[in-house]
């Protein structure tokens, strides 16, 4: 099984021209102007305008509001279950659905805090910088499923979760006390392991990218990647042979857990 994706998954932009197309119908049949329901719903004119034309989605907010301000009697909030986003890019969508079935995850990331350790905070600082910009509800919601994401390292049966943060994971732009007294703590949980690889210590095996290796609970194994244009999500032997293998070579390289904690420790205490 392998699948590879590349893009994002949105509501299909028929669907946004059909609620924009019936919301601009109500409010006009209600007399209403577009700077009244901007006004409203706190959005410009020129946003509602782009709605009701298809360009942009309509947001839950101002369906609800046109619904309350046309009496539409819940026939324009009934859209918002047909423009719902999903939580996560379409290119991570199913490596999302066996994160939550997985009994055992192993990940290594050089630059980046893995999505799981990630604080609010960090998550919304990475999600908000996303180029193409995302709009404020998209943000928000990718933020919060992002923090849910944190319920693997608590969910029963226990998962066994094994983290490799290369040293420069630990000092990116959007790291702050937060996020390492946060990994501190997850770092005490008896199924969460966190090794940092040092800069002194690393390897060529260990500036070739990030990976992540699930077990399910048929105990497959399965292999992702991901880029900032396409991920890969596979169960190929060959592929899942040689993560195992460069993911075994950085662990004994990288600082052992006890090592790691007291190098976030001094971290912590130069902030």
């Amino acid at each position: 099984m392998s699948v590879q994706y590349n893009s994002n998954s949105q509501p299909s932009p028929g669907t946004w021209r059909y609620s924009g197309n019936q919301m601009k119908r109500w409010r006009t049949k209600a007399n209403i102007s577009r700077e009244e329901l901007g006004a409203a719903a706190n959005y410009s004119p020129d946003t509602i305008k782009s709605m009701e034309q298809g360009v942009r989605m309509p947001t839950p907010r101002v369906l609800d509001v046109a619904d309350e301000l046309c009496q539409a009697e819940g026939l324009l909030s009934a859209a918002k279950e047909y423009l719902q986003r999903e939580k996560f890019p379409a290119r991570a969508q199913d490596f999302m659905e066996r994160e939550k079935e997985a009994i055992n995850l192993w990940w290594y990331e050089p630059l980046l805090i893995p999505g799981p350790l990630q604080t609010k905070s960090y998550a919304r600082s990475l999600i908000g910088n996303h180029v193409p910009p995302l709009d404020d509800d998209t943000i928000q919601e990718r933020v919060g499923a992002r923090v849910e994401r944190q319920q693997i390292h608590t969910r029963k049966p226990l998962v066994g979760c094994s983290y490799m943060l290369y040293e420069a994971a630990l000092r990116g732009a959007y790291v702050d006390m937060e996020q390492l007294h946060h990994l501190l703590q997850v770092e005490l949980l008896r199924n969460v392991t966190i090794q940092v690889l040092p800069y002194e210590r690393a390897r060529a095996v260990a500036l070739l990218g990030g990976m992540v290796l699930l077990e399910s609970k048929e105990h497959e194994r399965l292999a992702y990647t991901e880029a900032p244009s396409a991920s890969q999500l596979t169960a190929d032997p060959d592929v899942v042979s040689a993560q195992i293998e460069r993911l075994s070579m950085i662990r004994t390289i990288a600082l052992d857990p006890e090592e790691s904690a007291h190098f976030i420790e001094r971290m912590v205490a130069k902030q």
